[in-house]
């Protein structure tokens, strides 16, 4: 018979989202999120290769936003003729993995946000102010969730949308208006600022190969700096 000073099960520990064992759905949706990790650091030397090299080949696969405003750069001086498809490709790019914060949250509700808020006292303060914002915007969260400030409003939002009971048709038609709106601005930005951005990017292009090296180097080093450190 268990008793009071029986060990907790390994499900219930105050570093996982959940409140009760896990079942196909739990296990599945944490899977997806620690595969986002190591596919991001997986893809951290490819952004740098790209963003010298090509630019709105960047965009097509990834959505990011420093190769969106480089790709305007090029437009505006007629290097990049079929930017716009390559946006609607970023655009969708940018949001392949959202619906797994959403996920989350309809499966935990604030579980996933705990968990990450517990990491250290200043990450508990973060999440506080980004929840903060995000209960408050409502809906309207969706569009500053990508607002590039220090707090992880993308997340907590993203979470708060499955958690309150947002559609997931509903979340991923506002999350794509949202992506595409914030590409343009950046899009803009660079086709602004013009030659000089593209006179940088040719001068950085020279330096791509060493970057995405190097960047190779600090992902398995800082990798095997963090096995090491937990090992001992």
């Amino acid at each position: 018979m268990a008793t009071a000073d029986d060990e907790k099960a390994w499900w219930d520990n105050e570093g996982l989202p959940w409140k009760h064992e896990p079942g196909r759905a739990d296990k599945a949706c944490m899977a997806w999120i620690a595969f986002m990790g190591l596919f991001g650091l997986a893809m951290l030397p490819l952004r740098g290769w790209l963003l010298g090299l090509n630019p709105p080949l960047l965009v097509a696969l990834t959505g990011s936003r420093s190769g969106t405003a480089a790709m305007g750069a090029l437009a505006s001086q007629g290097l990049a003729p079929h930017w716009w498809f390559h946006l609607a490709l970023g655009s969708l790019m940018s949001i392949k993995f959202d619906w797994v914060f959403w996920w989350a949250g309809k499966l935990w509700g604030r579980g996933m946000i705990e968990v990450w808020a517990g990491q250290s006292k200043r990450a508990a303060k973060n999440y506080a102010r980004a929840e903060g914002w995000a209960t408050k915007l409502g809906w309207l969260g969706m569009f500053v969730a990508y607002v590039p400030i220090p707090l992880p409003l993308m997340q907590v939002i993203f979470v708060l949308a499955g958690s309150t009971g947002m559609s997931w048709k509903k979340f991923m038609a506002l999350d794509f208006l949202a992506s595409t709106c914030w590409l343009l601005g950046y899009f803009w930005f660079g086709w602004s600022v013009g030659e000089p951005a593209v006179v940088l990017l040719k001068e950085y292009a020279k330096y791509a190969n060493y970057v995405a090296i190097a960047l190779v180097v600090f992902i398995f080093g800082s990798t095997f700096w963090s096995q090491s450190k937990k090992a001992r």
